[in-house]
């Protein structure tokens, strides 16, 4: 037992190079949002109503956004500051957020809004109208404003439909004359989840639309290095690790443009760095998290065996050139070389340059490598080159074993 002891309490005892591991963490709340700031004033717009004529009409906003592009953090942020705000102006406001991926149905929904509020509402024995006009008893009895966020709004649809969408934006229709005391914003992942509603309530809820585009490289960038200040010691990540991370998610690298994805790779790369012992990540590091991460790492098993044999040898020489700089990208330049040594290896004709280039766009478009134009520190336009897929000695091995059968069955086509 006390080998098992001891060897619990040397990993409680090991240095960590996280200073606050769970500020990469999703439910994290930062207090900035690079790159969020004109989605965070649109919101405020939209809004501003409630504070200087609360109650006279309820006000709504459709946030549209693929995964990772800042939607529920926006939400909550927003929420929170705005009700922050509003209390200092005398106005008493609450924000509310409900996940509908668990929260699925009209009942679920507003009980769960009313939980969050902590009203005295009676659970049991009440339809949903009979809970929602309590509810709303109460709140003007509270003189109490509210903004609920419905977050995964596509669930909702789906499960609820249409008309319990409508119940609930167009509650105050049957009372003209009350408060408007309820006010909403609805997150969903695509607009095509509205086609589900009838038109009327479709065109009702796009008139407040806040769009969220995918995270280009270097907005990606920016967020990883303020989360990389508050969660890693200093010195244990580099600017040009935290720029590789964001040039393989980035959206106008090819990547999903997804800042969740983006912060766990940048998580489970200082995991496995701790792990291996190191007090500093490495492109290698980085490399196995892309490839637990991002589950398309099979593309490697999908196309690998499909690819001609110069395009094998370029693939190698990508791999060769990167392991042997250390860097995270080389340049079309150093691969061409590199090939063309390979070629005299492997007692193969070489391609001709422009060739060279159309095998490296191929490998683009497969998805297997990503390239850049632009590389901070490095002069003029070049063309330069990656792999984030999985860790070049996994890469190289399976290319390897490929070129071993593709050469013989070359020579077996040309005795």
């Amino acid at each position: 037992m006390s080998d098992i002891r001891n060897i619990i309490e040397s990993e409680l005892n090991r240095i960590s190079l996280f200073k606050s591991k769970e500020k990469l963490y999703p439910e994290y709340l930062p207090n900035s949002l690079p790159h969020r700031e004109n989605e965070l004033k649109t919101l405020t717009n939209i809004f501003k109503p409630m504070l200087l004529t609360p109650g006279t009409i309820s006000h709504k906003a459709l946030i549209i956004g693929g995964v990772g592009t800042g939607k529920t953090a926006t939400a909550r942020v927003f929420g929170k500051e705005f009700t922050q705000i509003a209390k200092k102006k005398g106005l008493n406001i609450s924000y509310v957020h409900v996940n509908c991926h668990r929260d699925r149905t009209l009942f679920e929904v507003i009980n769960e809004v009313v939980r969050q509020l902590r009203l005295p509402v009676p659970q049991r024995g009440l339809s949903v109208r009979e809970v929602l006009n309590y509810t709303l008893d109460l709140m003007d009895s509270e003189d109490l404003y509210v903004i609920v966020t419905l977050d995964e709004f596509d669930y909702f649809i789906s499960v609820s439909g249409s008309d319990a969408v409508y119940f609930l934006i167009r509650v105050y229709d049957e009372f003209p004359d009350r408060v408007k005391r309820l006010n909403y914003i609805f997150i969903s992942k695509s607009p095509t989840a509205l086609s589900a509603l009838d038109p009327t309530t479709e065109s009702y809820l796009i008139k407040n639309l806040v769009i969220f585009n995918p995270y280009k490289s270097y907005e990606l960038y920016d967020i990883l290095k303020f989360r990389a200040e508050e969660s890693i010691f200093e010195g244990a990540v580099s600017d040009d690790i935290l720029r590789y991370i964001a040039d393989t998610v980035g959206a106008d690298k090819g990547g999903p443009g997804n800042a969740r994805a983006a912060l766990e790779i940048l998580l489970i790369a200082g995991e496995i760095a701790e792990r291996e012992g190191s007090m500093r990540i490495s492109l290698d590091h980085v490399r196995k998290a892309c490839s637990i991460v991002e589950p398309n790492a099979v593309v490697l098993n999908d196309s690998l065996p499909y690819l001609s044999l110069h395009e094998l040898l370029i693939l190698k020489a990508i791999i060769t050139a990167l392991t042997e700089s250390g860097e995270p990208y080389v340049s079309t330049g150093v691969i061409e070389e590199v090939y063309r040594k390979l070629c005299e290896d492997y007692d193969v004709e070489p391609r001709k340059h422009t060739k060279i280039y159309e095998y490296i766009i191929n490998l683009k478009k497969l998805g297997i490598i990503m390239t850049s134009t632009y590389l901070k520190g490095k002069k003029g336009r070049s063309t330069y080159v990656s792999i984030s897929l999985a860790p070049l000695n996994i890469i190289r091995s399976k290319v390897d074993e490929l070129l071993k059968v593709k050469i013989s069955y070359e020579k077996d086509r040309n005795p």
